[in-house]
C-alpha cells in the first residue's frame, strides 16, 4: 500500500492538493496519473482512499473518496532522550520507535551532552517517513528540545508512571518489572555520558524511579528502543 502524508485533511474534506515536493514524487517518480488511487493519512488517526483528478507535478490534486479510523495504541508512551553525539543515531531511533509505538518524544539537554543543537524540521521528514513506511495514521509528536530540569519539573510528567535509566552503581529496578499495562509512562534516556549523580538525583526527587534495561551496557539509542520496545511488549 502507498501511504502519503497531509496534515491538513479531516473527515470533511473532498478534495486536496499536495506541495511540489509530494506532487512530483507522485507524478514523476511513481508515475501515477488520472484516476489512479492511493491512501493517506493526517497523522492523526485517519487513513484516506484518495484517487488522482490532476496529476500535475507541481500540485497534485486528488478527490477524497473514504475515511477508515485506525485504533489508537493501547498505551501512551513519551520517552525524553538526550540528542547523540552523531545525528544519525538519534534519526535511527526516532525511525525505529515510530516504528514499534511511541506517543511523544522529547529531547533533553543534559550535562553531559555533547550535542545541544537539534534539527527538528529534519526530525520531522524522519518521523513522518518512518510513520509512512510503517503503515500507520499516528504521528509521534516531537517536541522542542528542553533543558533535563525544565523537563522533569514540567507538567508533561504529571499523571504518569516516571521512570528515569542510568548505568550508575546504585539501587534500580528493571524497567519491565515496574511497568503497567494500559499505563501512561515517561522514560528518561541519558546522553552517552550518561546522566549527572544530581540529574539523577534531582529526577528521584521529582517522582521518577530509577530503572535498569538489562547488564549490558547500551548506547543512547539502543536503550531508547530498548525501553520502546519493553512497554510495546507489555502492552501485547
Amino acid at each position: 500500500m502507498q501511504l502519503f502524508y497531509t496534515p491538513n485533511i479531516s473527515e470533511n474534506s473532498k478534495e486536496i492538493t499536495f506541495d511540489k515536493e509530494e506532487s512530483r514524487h507522485i507524478v514523476k517518480v511513481l508515475r501515477m496519473k488520472e484516476g489512479d488511487s492511493f491512501k493517506i493519512t493526517n497523522g492523526k488517526g485517519s487513513f484516506f482512499d484518495a484517487e488522482v483528478i490532476s496529476a500535475n507535478p507541481k500540485g497534485c490534486l486528488v478527490k477524497i473518496i473514504s475515511e477508515e479510523v485506525q485504533q489508537p495504541l493501547s498505551y501512551q508512551l513519551h520517552i525524553a532522550v538526550a540528542p547523540t553525539k552523531l545525528n544519525d543515531r538519534y534519526e535511527w531511533f526516532m525511525e525505529k520507535a515510530t516504528e514499534i509505538g511511541i506517543s511523544e518524544i522529547t529531547p533533553i539537554i543534559c550535562d553531559h551532552s555533547e550535542r545541544k543543537v537539534i534539527k527538528s524540521e529534519r526530525y520531522e521528514k524522519i518521523l513522518q517517513s518512518a510513520m509512512k513506511q510503517s503503515l500507520k495514521a499516528y504521528l509521534p509528536i516531537l517536541n522542542e528540545a528542553v533543558s533535563f530540569k525544565n523537563f522533569v519539573t514540567s507538567e508533561k510528567t504529571t499523571e504518569s508512571l516516571k521512570c528515569i535509566a542510568h548505568c550508575e552503581e546504585t539501587d534500580k529496578k528493571s524497567l519491565k518489572s515496574v511497568l503497567i499495562p494500559k499505563k501512561k509512562v515517561i522514560i528518561l534516556i541519558g546522553p552517552e555520558g550518561d546522566f549527572s549523580n544530581e540529574e539523577i538525583e534531582f529526577a528521584k526527587t521529582s517522582g521518577f524511579i530509577p530503572v535498569t534495561l538489562g547488564e549490558s551496557r547500551l548506547r543512547t539509542e539502543t536503550a531508547a528502543i530498548v525501553a520502546c520496545h519493553s512497554v510495546a511488549f507489555i502492552n501485547e
